[in-house]
């Protein structure tokens, strides 16, 4: 019961993170989850989650790498193959030797095995940090397929390193051939069995498929255990499970790429719930992080041996030695491939660099490594400075996390200083974005039920995005709004000829004729002169008030109730007709005038046509109205998604966030407020 507790605590943590990231965004998700971590275990409610080293890599570690691997660009990690294995490998075996012995200069306590152990699993960068940073800023993209492609190399050599130091550390024995040899075998045979297995694996979905097994439950079951299994099964035969669940990853993209025909129902359930569990594992990482730190800096603090701002400063030059030792090498490999591929490489470029060296974030895998140091070595006594160790390991993750959080958005030149006209495009751009991913959401949500109340949404929106698209623009405006003039005028044409047509084969009374006549007069009116359309609404709204109320008085008002009701009906019917001859009209004048507009306005008329036609069943007004309340309320969420995914992706400041922010919510409050006489 109190496992279960804890779950529920942690979930909860991850859910409360990322309303506390929409109040505050500048501060990135994955901080605010370590935050409320380590605050939820320094309060005294008993609760201790203890860092299984095996358990979190298998649970964690392999799902995330595995989606990784089935959806970073296969063709761009090949194009950028050498710089990523000088940083997955180069760089890390660098990092050992380098940060090893400056550790055990610094700290003689801690021998130098052990500081090359303590170096190792400084090496690796956490992928999942990595893109929860990024995700935030402008990122290019050639940076970023390298930063995607050294996460997922260099925790199987950085992993590798850590256990041959120590390794050597707790037997006092180590051969740098034997070292090498057996790298080789478990980084290759890791990749090579993790390919293998997931073919394997693919074929056999095949094969049950073939069988008449279209379950999508079963084919997401065996995904979903897809990168455990093969994870557990590398690591039992002593390979790298890191390195085979990204094969496997790769090799399952691969798959995807060349499926004849996949399901759109498993694609669609596999999409929907990998982002669940992603999103789930993402915070658990972090938010455990977090919990762990508190245990972590008390042993330090605690120890009236240690000097705490002495440790401190240990943390910081070792933070600044690792950041130094990665700006170089990436200056001096990027250089040197400069000078040997002029022609298909450009020249180093400081701020790139600088990108690439402040997103060399440390996580989880650094912490999870660390706590698996064994605690004696082989003769029984204690592992040197595990404490120590285990300090200088939580505080290289968190202060290279804040200094990623900090700097990364200032040399990606995310917040760019751009003049007001610059301001107001980005704006105008943003609240089209929302528009269309509304638009989006509705059409997803589209069923046989609720069809005519998602066109009638969207027609809405396109007749907003359509406005924004022209408005600054004033020629273009104008010549747009005369074209649409013309449209809608040849529309309100047909809808004449049709009256005529009636009057003609004398199918329509005189009073009937008369009402029809005088609607697309006042529309016409309303279309090419607006200050005298409102007047003209105004006084027929003054004479049917009077009317109403003379009504009142009138000793026959049931009998005139009855004959408005029929005539009523009478005239419904007969503007159904005149909608459906003005759609037709203007269906085939589509190919000589703007496309655009005239599905618009045909779009306009089809919204008319489907209130019209519920006009008289109560029953199906009612179910209307609750299905345009619903598509209505997703197409807002929609855009307030699509406001804040564009904020992390760095296309959008802050200060236009909130302004659009303001837009929705008041037009929701309006929206809201207009319906309510409809039942809302």
């Amino acid at each position: 019961m109190e496992m279960f507790f804890v779950i529920l605590l942690l979930l909860a943590i991850i859910g409360l993170s990322n309303i506390v990231n929409h109040a505050i965004p500048f501060i990135p998700v994955p901080l605010i989850q370590i935050a409320l971590g380590v605050l939820v275990a320094i309060m005294p409610l008993g609760i201790h989650v203890p860092m299984e080293t095996e358990l979190f890599l298998v649970l964690f570690i392999a799902p995330l790498l595995f989606n990784d691997g089935r959806n970073v660009p296969r063709s761009a990690l090949w194009k950028l193959k050498t710089p990523i294995l000088l940083l997955a490998l180069g760089l890390v075996f660098l990092t050992v030797y380098v940060i090893g012995y400056l550790i055990h200069w610094l700290i003689p306590s801690i021998p130098l095995p052990a500081a090359f152990a303590l170096a190792a699993i400084l090496s690796p960068t956490d992928v999942v940090a990595v893109s929860a940073m990024s995700s935030r800023v402008n990122m290019p993209k050639d940076v970023m397929h390298v930063l995607e492609g050294e996460g997922l190399m260099n925790d199987a050599s950085g992993l590798v390193a850590f256990n041959f130091a120590v390794a050597a550390t707790v037997t006092g024995v180590f051969s740098l051939v034997h070292a090498s040899l057996s790298f080789l075998v478990i980084a290759i045979g890791g990749f090579v069995v993790g390919a293998l297995l997931a073919f394997i694996i693919i074929r056999f979905r095949v094969l049950i498929r073939r069988f008449g097994m279209e379950d999508v439950t079963i084919h997401m079951l065996i995904q979903i255990l897809t990168p455990f299994v093969i994870y557990l099964v590398s690591e039992h035969f002593h390979l790298s499970g890191i390195l085979a669940v990204v094969a496997a990853g790769i090799v399952h993209a691969i798959e995807k790429d060349r499926e004849k025909s996949p399901s759109l129902n498993l694609q669609v359930v596999s999409k929907s719930t990998w982002t669940v569990l992603l999103y789930i594992l993402n915070g658990l990482v972090f938010v455990l992080l977090g919990f762990q730190i508190p245990r972590v800096l008390s042993e330090i603090f605690k120890d009236p041996l240690f000097n705490n701002v002495v440790v401190s400063k240990y943390i910081l030059i070792i933070t600044a030695a690792l950041l130094l030792l990665r700006f170089i090498w990436i200056y001096l490999s990027w250089f040197c491939g400069w000078l040997l591929k002029k022609k298909s490489l450009y020249k180093p470029l400081l701020r790139q660099i600088g990108i690439l060296t402040i997103s060399g974030v440390r996580g989880a895998v650094t912490l999870a490594g660390a706590f698996s140091i064994p605690f004696a070595l082989e003769d029984g006594s204690p592992f040197p400075e595990r404490s120590l160790i285990l300090f200088i390991a939580a505080g290289v993750i968190l202060v290279t996390l804040v200094n990623a959080s900090i700097f990364l958005p200032i040399v990606a030149k995310t917040e760019v200083d751009i003049s007001k006209i610059e301001r107001e495009e980005i704006k105008k751009k943003a609240l089209i974005q929302t528009k269309i991913a509304a638009i989006r959401a509705t059409q997803e949500a589209i069923n046989d039920e609720n069809r005519s109340a998602a066109f009638a949404i969207i027609t809405q929106y396109n007749q907003k995005i359509n406005q924004l698209s022209y408005e600054k623009n004033d020629l273009e405006l104008f010549n747009r709004r005369k074209e649409e003039t013309k449209i809608r005028v040849m529309a309100l044409e047909a809808e004449s000829q049709y009256i005529n047509k009636l009057i003609k084969e004398k199918k329509i009374s005189k009073e009937a004729a008369y009402l029809s006549k005088e609607y697309i007069r006042r529309m016409e009116i309303a279309i090419t002169n607006q200050i005298k359309y409102r007047i003209l609404v105004l006084r027929n709204l003054l004479k049917r008030m009077m009317f109403r109320f003379l009504q009142l008085f009138s000793p026959q008002k049931e009998e005139l109730r009855e004959r408005r009701r029929m005539k009523t009906k009478e005239l419904i019917q007969l503007k159904i007709k005149m909608t459906e001859a003005a759609i037709q009209s203007l269906k085939k004048e589509v190919d000589k005038e703007d496309k655009n507009l005239i599905y618009l306005v045909i779009g306009e008329y089809n919204e008319l046509l489907t209130k019209l036609k519920l006009f008289n069943n109560a029953k199906a007004i009612k179910q209307f109205t609750q299905y345009e309340r619903e598509l209505q309320g997703k197409a807002f969420q929609a855009e307030r998604d699509e406001i804040q995914s564009l904020f992390e992706k760095g296309v959008i400041t802050i200060d236009v966030v909130r302004k659009v922010r303001q837009q929705i919510n008041i037009r929701e409050a309006h929206w809201i407020e207009e319906n309510s006489f409809n039942g809302y």
